[in-house]
């Protein structure tokens, strides 16, 4: 009997750029429920493979799947409206915005009628209520009238995964979290995901090989553009391939 398929996976991913290629014959497949990592050296084809996997890039070749359904190619904005949220490793927010209007004005219902304009929007209790009951998620209850630019980076950070789950996603990719954080913040995010995972899928690229292993349940390797090595962090601490690279001596 065939095992069943994960709840999200890539087939044969492949992608280049001009004469480069940078990823080639990538299958990697992301649990229901679980925390899910990635991870790899700098230039290893990880921020590829993740635009491929939201939509960012489309594959030259090989086929994505979301529970059931293949999403091969779609736009990022479909790819969105079938449940696939996610942050950057550069922060993305409305600066001169508040906390609260941030997360207001990443909800799908303001999304669907984009020509309310912000001071409408601002009159509206059930969407107000709503982004706040996001930013207690967050931990950023208190900051709903600070403005995104006057919030610590750390609060930033948090503001952005609000801004992902705004839009109600079934699962949450997070690129680089740990990106400019001191060892707080690296503490309070690794919180702030032990807390989320018991409502979303996660899916987290990152270099900090040390916050990875402590939350993620399965990691993938990613390599020279190929997967090599995929399991429990236990398991890929006894890897040879891992344990013989500088992934290795990180870990």
């Amino acid at each position: 009997m065939n095992a069943p398929q994960p709840y999200f996976y890539a087939e044969n991913l492949h992608k280049r750029f001009g004469d480069q290629v940078v990823l080639e014959n990538i299958t990697l497949g992301f649990e229901q429920g679980k925390v899910n990592g990635i991870m790899g050296p700098n230039g290893a084809g990880k921020s590829t493979c993740f635009n491929l996997l939201t939509g960012m890039y489309k594959p030259d070749r090989g086929r994505i799947v979301f529970d059931g359904e293949d999403i091969t190619g779609l736009s990022p904005e479909a790819i969105a409206r079938k449940g696939v949220s996610r942050s950057f490793q550069i922060i993305n927010l409305f600066d001169e915005f508040t906390a609260l209007e941030n997360i207001m004005v990443a909800l799908p219902r303001v999304r669907t009628a984009m020509s309310r304009v912000l001071w409408d929007l601002r009159g509206d209790s059930a969407l107000m209520d709503e982004a706040r009951d996001i930013l207690v998620q967050v931990g950023l209850k208190g900051r709903e009238s600070t403005r995104a630019a006057d919030l610590p980076y750390g609060q930033r950070r948090a503001l952005e995964i609000g801004v992902a789950l705004a839009a109600r996603p079934r699962i949450v990719f997070l690129d680089e979290p740990t990106q400019g954080l001191g060892s707080d913040g690296r503490v309070n995010l690794a919180d702030l995901i032990n807390e989320l995972k018991r409502n979303y899928t996660l899916v987290i690229i990152e270099h900090d090989m040390s916050f990875l292993f402590g939350l993620a349940h399965k990691i993938s390797v990613i390599h020279w553009g190929q997967v090599i090595s995929e399991g429990t962090p236990d398991e890929l601490m006894q890897n040879e391939w891992v344990r013989a690279s500088d992934l290795g001596k990180v870990a």
